[in-house]
């Protein structure tokens, strides 16, 4: 086999072989693929597609170019996969969750992508978490707290690292058979036997329609069925923040209020039992999804889910006081200001793309790879679609690390709102489940 003849197959319309799309894999895993040659194959599909069989060959290939975890525990190996929105900390409530439920959770996580925050991002404001452990130390996690949520280590789908870095500079990153190949490589490379996936739509999702997300929700899980996991999706709300709250400590906070019940946030406790209820039920642990949500929600009412994520947080080194002293544990930004809301009304529309892009550039993610990432920046106490606000009245609270970076993220909140004279609906917070 070669690169050329595979490449020329997928310009010419034909899909190639599963022994091809393996070699492919191993290739770009192993540096016998060139970068001229992994841009030209990923342009093909971009252009021409893959079949439903060719895409679960090429995710099974990629999966395979490096480590699959095998896992001997005494319960069902479970986890989530969202793609990523506006205040979305849902991991952090629901791994914990899910395994005081029984469940067994190798969340493998990513940072911020573009304008939306990442979990491991998250997870170390708290000091001294640690997010890449050696195979013994997330073996032994795993058997001792039933969850870790850690970054993938090298010898997890190498040949999707390679492919997804090319693809960023080669405009081939808006592909469903690529984005699809990319998320499930590395999911399936945990070893699960069941997948709940949370694909988000509207102004703060990649997905800004509903269309092109049950397009990437039915893509999703035709493809982990076809590489033998059990998997259903919900496609849920992201045309407001997840959360009051956008920034790295700022979310963390958010999670803890609702973890102990200090002040719970009602959408991320909903999200995180529907979610939790699809992964129990695909489990065997609950008998549907409704007896898995009531099984989730007994979990973070009992207050079992916060001693679990105490736990994960000390084993991953943090501090082993967290669950009781967070509010001192946490960084927090030395300029805090409210944002004025400039009319009087209802809250009609937020572009949260434009708030995510705000975080950001407060230096709360990446505005290019190695960037070092200010974790107590970002906003808080956002206002919230049909909420009724006054002229002066604050939609949110910036948290900057000076002045003249709080004025930019002023302008870009303010910008970020649209405003009604009369109330309208919220949206659900789940438009579809799909299965």
């Amino acid at each position: 086999m070669d690169a050329r003849g595979i490449i020329t197959k997928l310009r010419d319309g034909t899909t190639p072989s599963d022994a091809e799309l393996g070699w492919f894999a191993a290739g770009l895993a192993s540096g016998e693929v060139t970068d001229a040659q992994a841009g030209a194959f990923a342009m093909a599909v971009v252009l021409r597609g893959l079949t439903d069989a060719g895409r679960v060959a090429l995710t099974r290939a990629m999966r395979d170019s490096g480590q699959v975890l095998q896992w001997d525990l005494p319960g069902p190996v479970v986890d989530k996969h969202s793609t990523g929105g506006i205040g979305d900390c849902i991991s952090l409530l629901l791994a914990p969750a899910l395994a005081s439920c029984g469940a067994y959770v190798p969340m493998i996580s990513g940072r911020g992508l573009g304008h939306t925050g990442g979990t491991l991002d998250k997870l170390e404001a708290i000091p001294g978490f640690r997010t890449g452990l050696t195979s013994d130390q997330f073996r032994r996690q795993m058997s001792d707290v039933g969850c870790a949520i850690v970054s993938a280590s090298a010898e997890i789908a190498p040949a999707d690292r390679r492919l997804y870095a090319i693809r960023d500079v080669t405009g081939t990153v808006e592909s469903i058979d690529l984005i699809t190949a990319s998320i499930l490589s590395k999911k399936l490379s945990a070893g699960l036997e069941a997948l709940v996936l949370d694909v988000k739509v509207g102004s703060g999702a990649f997905m800004k329609t509903m269309k092109d997300a049950e397009a990437l929700a039915r893509a999703l899980v035709s493809t982990a069925q076809g590489a033998g996991c059990m998997t259903t999706a919900l496609i849920t709300d992201m045309s407001q923040p997840l959360a009051t709250a956008a920034g790295n400590a700022l979310e963390v906070i958010e999670v803890m209020e609702t973890l102990t019940g200090t002040s719970v946030n009602v959408a991320l406790w909903d999200l995180t039992a529907k979610l939790g209820g699809e992964a129990l039920a695909l489990a065997g642990i609950a008998s549907d999804a409704d007896d898995g949500a009531r099984r989730i929600e007994e979990a973070l009412d009992s207050g079992a889910a916060v001693e679990c994520f105490g736990r994960m947080v000390t084993a991953q080194g943090g501090p082993a006081d967290f669950t009781e002293r967070w509010p001192d544990r946490l960084p927090s930004a030395p300029v805090i200001r409210e944002v004025p809301c400039s009319e009087d009304g209802f809250v009609s529309a937020i572009d949260g793309e434009a708030l995510g892009h705000a975080v950001v550039h407060l230096g709360g993610g990446r505005l290019k790879g190695g960037d070092k990432i200010n974790l107590s920046v970002g906003l808080s106490d956002l206002a919230g679609l049909g909420e009724e606000v006054q002229r002066g009245v604050p939609l949110a609270m910036i948290h900057a690390a000076t002045e003249a970076q709080a004025d930019a993220a002023m302008a870009a909140v303010q910008a970020a709102y649209r405003f009604s004279t009369e109330p309208e609906d919220e949206p659900p917070l789940v438009h579809l489940r799909i299965a």
